[in-house]
């Protein structure tokens, strides 16, 4: 039997969101972005990977300038002005120290009072297996977020010559989206068509995974709508949230 969603908390003004690939958050997570810029909270979207090897029929270095180029719209889409692409390499990501030195320096880069990432869990909902990527990302982030506070970790960052990182012990907490073990969620009622609109920007994408007959706008309700029965709301988004103290 599905328990209560609690609601997130939206005392907070910055976050960092830091997914695998382009598209990673808008099947699923864009509306709720959407809310939160709403709200007037800056938001940075950070791509691991330019999602150069997800297009079959594209070769990689043909891909990557377009796939940069659609999260960009994407982004726009929801408010973000403010996309990095950190450069690994798509689809054979490793959870390894390089990983978690990259999105350490893009927390104390950034200094977010919260960092989102994708479901890293096996599974998503439902029980179907999650991608590689996806898992080694998000392993890495729970981590790199303990990792940047820690000024003995990764201190080289913090040398002047390679950009006086300060460490940032001020993340909140960790929120994945799709996650099998969500217990939080937002409304995104009245968001619900932007975060539709940003799926709908990864065109090429989206035509290059030869899925007939796909809906945006119906695949997302097919989470948002039962999350939202959930809520008590017509639509909602959830959350898995990882505490960051014993105290949060």
């Amino acid at each position: 039997m599905d328990t209560e969603l609690v609601p997130l908390d939206e005392s907070w003004s910055t976050a960092l969101v830091v997914v695998a690939h382009p598209d990673d958050m808008e099947f699923g997570g864009a509306a709720a972005i959407a809310r939160w810029t709403g709200q007037g909270k800056r938001i940075t979207y950070c791509m691991v990977t330019s999602g150069e090897a997800g297009i079959d029929g594209m070769q990689p270095d043909e891909a990557r300038p377009l796939r940069e180029s659609e999260q960009i719209a994407s982004a726009h889409a929801v408010g973000v002005d403010d996309v990095v692409f950190l450069g690994f390499p798509d689809g054979v990501l490793e959870y390894a120290l390089p990983l978690r030195r990259a999105i350490a320096a893009e927390i104390r880069r950034r200094r977010p009072d919260v960092v989102i990432t994708m479901n890293f869990r096996e599974e998503f909902p439902g029980g179907v297996i999650n991608q590689a990527d996806h898992v080694a990302v998000g392993r890495a982030v729970v981590d790199a977020v303990r990792d940047a506070g820690n000024r003995w970790v990764f201190a080289d960052q913090l040398d002047p010559d390679a950009g006086g990182l300060e460490p940032w012990g001020g993340v909140r907490g960790v929120w994945a989206v799709a996650s099998p073990r969500a217990t939080h969620a937002v409304d995104v009622t009245d968001t619900f068509d932007a975060g539709v609109a940003s799926l709908r920007a990864h065109a090429a994408y989206l035509d290059g995974l030869g899925w007939d007959d796909f809906d945006p706008a119906a695949f997302l309700a097919g989470m948002t709508r039962p999350a939202g029965e959930r809520f008590g709301t017509g639509h909602a988004t959830e959350f898995e949230v990882l505490r960051m103290g014993w105290d949060d």
